[in-house]
């Protein structure tokens, strides 16, 4: 059941489910809790599962003042953190979720107890792909609303090359009624990711266990990146099979099975 709490001022939406190590789940850009509920299901009867939604996304409330970046993003979930009582934990991000991830766990070095980066990257972003998502993140803020035809460009990018039908009509109709005051901070919350700096060198300092996996048709985050990330962890990196970038929905089974493995391990 999703919940509610004060973080610098706004209110964070969440979930907070079962018992036993805490398991700080990050969400993709312009998705939810809901991206994580086969994790959930499979997990909670082990771990505790928390789940927070990335402000103006889901039922989180807009940014908080001051801007946007993925430090202060990382900071408001180690808020999150510091209010549910979960000292230490695992963190599991996925895109965006990744990205602030490795911020969070720089800020906190010593309460994290092992790191899961999917379909994710904090190298910097490609200069051709920088300057696409920057045009799109300018129209929709042009026009207060994701256009139809900017829908049916950007729905395909999360997404294996045969996506699931349901999956992908649910995606396009979330987005074409994303609310209107919520567009300028889902906006920003674009830009703090697309404009990022270069942490690759941080993950050499990650000493805890990790594993890196990539849906092995990502078109937003090539499985080439995985690869490289894993290679300055020291960690292992696995290709998920038959998904894209949403691989927590796309390829459930599989995914939970390596996230029971990782954890038990711990």
């Amino acid at each position: 059941m999703k919940q509610w709490i004060e973080i610098a001022g706004r209110r964070m939406a969440y979930l907070d489910e079962g018992q036993g190590t805490a398991v700080l789940f990050g969400h993709s850009y312009l998705w939810d809790s809901a991206m994580w509920a086969p994790q959930i299901e499979a997990l909670k009867g082990s771990y505790r599962c928390i789940v927070p939604e990335l402000w103006g996304h889901g039922d989180s409330d807009v940014l908080p003042e001051g801007g946007c970046t993925l430090a202060t993003l990382a900071r408001d979930h180690l808020a999150l953190l510091d209010a549910l009582g979960a000292d230490q934990f695992v963190l599991v991000g996925l895109s965006i979720g990744g990205m602030w991830g490795v911020e969070l766990a720089r800020m906190a070095p010593a309460r994290l107890k092992g790191l899961v980066l999917m379909d994710s990257f904090v190298g910097l972003e490609p200069q051709i792909t920088c300057e696409r998502y920057l045009g799109m993140l300018a129209m929709i803020e042009q026009t207060g609303a994701i256009s139809a035809p900017l829908i049916e460009q950007v729905a395909p990018i999360f997404f294996a090359n045969q996506p699931d039908v349901a999956l992908l009509a649910d995606f396009k109709a979330r987005l074409a009624a994303w609310p209107s005051e919520k567009i300028a901070t889902m906006v920003a919350v674009g830009r703090s990711f697309v404009t990022r700096e270069d942490r690759i060198e941080w993950l050499a300092e990650i000493a805890v266990p990790a594993l890196v996996m990539t849906g092995c048709e990502d078109k937003a985050r090539p499985v080439l990146e995985g690869y490289l990330m894993a290679e300055v962890l020291g960690c292992p990196f696995k290709e998920i099979p038959a998904a894209g970038h949403i691989a927590s929905l796309e390829n459930p089974v599989w995914v939970n099975d390596q996230l029971d493995s990782f954890l038990a391990s711990l």
